[in-house]
């Protein structure tokens, strides 16, 4: 189970008593926010893409959604969505529960200036109903990301 999986990887760390298992659906940025009692734009929304035969996510604030272009000029290519049982099979969580921790290997972690206005963000934890509170830094830190990206733009 993949939220086991989070849990191993956090106690690595020290911090696997800080997240959160919820008695309802955290699978939509908006059902999140409600479960977590916080605002959209806190959810720390993590997409799955193939770029060049390799999978990567890249972690966005929730209030906003991938701009072709900008993908396009970070990464050299078009951006390219996993399905639901390619993210299942290649990142190591389903689609709900998908978050940069506890991956399989060889896949690449981008973290989305859309984030840097936030003190703290709740990324999910592996399942569908789970999520952990963390600081840009802590996510910086335990997501293992490659770098910074700008590929996002304001849902109008």
């Amino acid at each position: 189970m993949s939220l086991e999986k989070v849990k191993e990887y956090f106690r690595a760390y020290g911090i696997e008593d800080r997240i959160i298992e919820l008695s309802e659906s955290s699978a939509t940025v908006e059902l999140a926010a409600h479960a977590l009692h916080t605002e959209p734009c806190r959810i720390a929304k993590t997409l799955s893409f193939m770029l060049n035969d390799s999978p990567i996510l890249v972690v966005t604030a929730g209030d906003v959604k991938i701009d072709n272009a900008k993908y396009r000029h970070a990464f050299g290519a078009k951006a390219k969505m996993l399905t639901a049982d390619q993210a299942a099979e290649l990142i190591g969580h389903a689609v709900g529960g998908i978050c940069p921790f506890g991956l399989n290997d060889g896949v690449t972690v981008y973290l989305d200036e859309s984030l840097k206005q936030y003190e703290t963000v709740f990324p999910a934890c592996g399942s569908s109903n789970s999520a952990i509170e963390l600081t840009i830094p802590e996510l910086e830190e335990y997501s293992g990301y490659e770098k910074w990206v700008d590929v996002t733009k304001a849902v109008s």
